[in-house]
């Protein structure tokens, strides 16, 4: 006897910040063949239209918490809630040293990663109370996790989404919402390109023991098994596909 299950994230509502391209846009994809009904906010607008009308489409810009607020309540008229939530929004951290980060650079870097990510949260959070059901994840980087030699405001920026990874898995624990961190290695996205050039992503792609680096679709899986029901028992935790690099320290 054939048994047909539902997609496991059927008649959920998720929203994927930065969705319109690179990781975000795997992401996106991935939870929507899922069975989720998905929306993706995003300050490339061009980036929005391209995705297509199979998804909700909003801007808004992470550091700004007016427009964080405007996209919930746009979004929550249009779906009713938000079941799923995944702070991907980012930036690049362009290899710079300490010396040539400046106030502007240290000050983009922090609200794009980590004022973006709180305040979607909190904008979300009575809903998901109310429904004592909720999965939140949180885009960070292996940088985090094992330092670099440059980008120390981006390692900055995804090592605080590590912290509030956990303060605010302990926080909503006892409404049954898991909140949990997925921590790539280098993944060959438009954004990694730039930030760290082609040359560099060649040669650090060929030290992985695995021998390569990831595909944004990879990164995908991840974040949505956590969304997901199997992963119930997951919060305050860190997944970091990487292929095997801290083995060898790179």
């Amino acid at each position: 006897m054939m048994i047909c299950a539902s997609p496991p994230l059927q008649g959920q509502v998720a929203l994927v910040t930065g969705g319109a391209s690179g990781l975000g846009a795997a992401i996106s994809v991935e939870l929507a063949a899922r069975g989720a009904r998905v929306a993706i906010t995003d300050v490339n607008e061009e980036g929005l239209v391209a995705a297509g009308e199979g998804f909700i489409r909003l801007r808004a810009d992470n550091r700004s918490v007016a427009d964080v607020k405007a996209a919930i309540a746009d979004l929550t008229a249009q779906a009713g809630r938000v079941d799923i939530l995944v702070n991907n929004a980012g930036i690049s951290g362009c290899s710079r040293p300490l010396e040539a980060i400046d106030e502007a650079n240290f000050d983009a870097m922090l609200a794009t990663h980590v004022k973006g990510a709180f305040f979607f949260a909190q904008a979300i959070m009575p809903g998901m109370k109310a429904r004592r059901a909720g999965r939140i994840v949180n885009i960070a980087s292996g940088f985090a996790m094992a330092g670099f030699d440059s980008m120390s405001h981006y390692v900055a920026a995804k090592s605080t989404l590590l912290g509030l990874t956990k303060a605010r898995a302990r926080e909503f624990a006892p409404h049954a919402i898991t909140v949990n961190a997925v921590a790539p290695g280098l993944v060959a996205t438009p954004l990694t390109r730039k930030s760290i050039g082609e040359q560099a992503l060649a040669d650090r792609g060929r030290a992985v023991p695995l021998g390569r680096l990831a595909e944004p679709r990879e990164i995908a899986f991840a974040v949505a098994w956590l969304a997901g029901p199997e992963a119930a028992m997951m919060t305050g935790q860190t997944v970091s596909p990487n292929g095997g690099a801290p083995i060898v320290e790179i």
